[in-house]
């Protein structure tokens, strides 16, 4: 029920119940039929409890993550933020538990970034970007060491794990070190097809975690061409 929410919770869903009882030939099929409508009614309102509590706390998980980035003494959020703060941002982030970075998380995140930037409040919306970097960072590093990814190249792979634990805007001046871009190109391709694309299709992870992986090919590739050039 929870994977075809959006079917199952319906109207038209509910009246194909509706024509089927109708259809029925004995008194016990639209029994079953109408055990089912009745039943379906009760498995959503569970559904929607459980989820309206899930996101509430998701809600409490986000919001520790963004507290951190803000100055110990004021409360107040500078701009830029320091890598004191965005270290102490990585660092909530890692102590939550991975049980908690779902789909409830990042939608959590979708809706207060889409909030604020409704609001104007553009420094928040940078700083859950960077949250959302953090996550989509952080589940690849996990992702790579729980599945074991055959590593070509040690170089490569050391710098693909650095940029992984590294802000987007250190990204560049950590590609120009490594001398060979294209080994470190094929090492993220390599997680790309054996992490991300395993993730459930059409899931908020896998959108999130493929994009990361574009935007940091996309940077690689500028610098093997200026590299070229």
């Amino acid at each position: 029920v929870r994977r075809a929410f959006r079917v199952i919770s319906s109207p038209q869903f509910f009246m194909r119940i509706a024509s089927r009882t109708d259809q029925a030939t004995t008194e016990e099929e639209r029994e079953k039929y109408s055990a089912l409508a009745s039943n379906l009614v009760s498995t959503l309102e569970a559904v929607i409890s459980t989820t309206e509590d899930t996101l509430d706390e998701r809600a409490q998980q986000v919001e520790k993550v963004v507290k951190a980035a803000a100055e110990p003494d004021s409360g107040e959020f500078l701009v830029p933020l320091l890598p004191e703060r965005i270290a102490a941002m990585r660092k909530t982030l890692v102590g939550l538990e991975p049980s908690m970075l779902d789909e409830g998380f990042l939608s959590t995140l979708d809706a207060w970034m889409n909030k604020s930037h409704q609001d104007g409040m553009d420094l928040m919306v940078n700083i859950l970007q960077k949250v959302l970097q953090m996550y989509a960072g952080l589940q690849i590093q996990r992702a790579r060491d729980a599945e074991a990814v055959v590593e070509g190249d040690d170089d490569a792979a050391a710098a693909f794990d650095k940029l992984l634990q590294s802000d987007a805007e250190e990204w560049d001046a950590i590609i120009a070190k490594q001398v060979d871009a294209t080994a470190l190109l094929e090492e993220v391709q390599r997680t790309t097809e054996t992490v991300v694309l395993q993730l459930e299709a059409g899931s908020m992870a896998q959108r999130v975690q493929a994009e990361y992986l574009q935007e940091l090919m996309k940077r690689i590739e500028a610098a093997r061409q200026q590299k070229r050039a």
